[in-house]
């Protein structure tokens, strides 16, 4: 799976350079979309999500791009996702971390593509390891993760840490950095160049494991 992270410039920028390079997914971070009002959307006074299915349908391929939306006064973080002219639809954080000011969405989702099964993982969603094995759990084979601008290696030992723990490559796409880590959990790609491509070797491993657990007594019935 090849994929391209754009890490500066708009959405529009992008579309209209003249050489962008060949991908299966191209993955935005926030400063993409920026602020997106679904009231202006449905209104047609903005046409920033038939922005993103309209670049997936020129370059055939996977489009997910960070964006902040506003539901009528509810601002989320969010990541919308397009194929080949259609979009399969919008993430949101689901976490939200003592009150900020950014509310919690709903689920967590798959997203099945040509490219492949894309888990999708919004900004601080990335802080909690239950995201990402839910993820995985669920059949995802690549987690992208939108972001915002990186803290000094907090993120890179998360995504090292849950690609080893939960068996699924991990890419995090932010601010001025793109950065992926295998399944061992060795970084395997990272640049501040932008655009930039990393060729995603996906990797299915299965063990099983086995633990001791106190408790689940099944005590035998009494005879009659």
């Amino acid at each position: 799976m090849r994929i391209c992270f754009v890490t500066s410039g708009t959405l529009g920028e992008y579309a209209e350079r003249e050489h962008v390079p060949s991908a299966d997914v191209v993955c935005f971070s926030f400063q993409a979309l920026g602020k997106v009002s679904y009231e202006r959307e449905l209104k047609g006074e903005t046409s920033l999500f038939e922005d993103v299915a309209l670049l997936s349908k020129e370059q055939k391929n996977v489009v997910v791009a960070g964006c902040y939306t506003d539901a009528r006064g509810v601002r989320r973080k969010s990541a919308v996702v397009s194929e080949r002219g259609r979009i399969l639809g919008v993430s949101d954080l689901a976490n939200r971390i003592d009150g900020g000011d950014f509310r919690c969405g709903a689920g967590i989702k798959i997203y099945d593509t040509s490219a492949g099964k894309l888990g999708v993982v919004v900004a601080e969603d990335l802080y909690f390891p239950q995201v990402v094995q839910t993820l995985s759990v669920c059949g995802a084979e690549v987690v992208l993760c939108v972001f915002e601008e990186l803290t000094e290696g907090l993120e890179q030992t998360l995504m090292r840490a849950e690609s080893f723990l939960y068996g699924i490559p991990v890419c995090v796409c932010s601010f001025g950095y793109a950065q992926a880590a295998d399944i061992s959990g060795k970084l395997r790609f990272g640049t501040p160049l932008s655009p930039c491509v990393y060729d995603l070797e996906r990797e299915q491993e299965y063990h099983l494991v086995e633990t001791r657990l106190r408790g689940f007594s099944r005590r035998k019935k009494n005879t009659f």
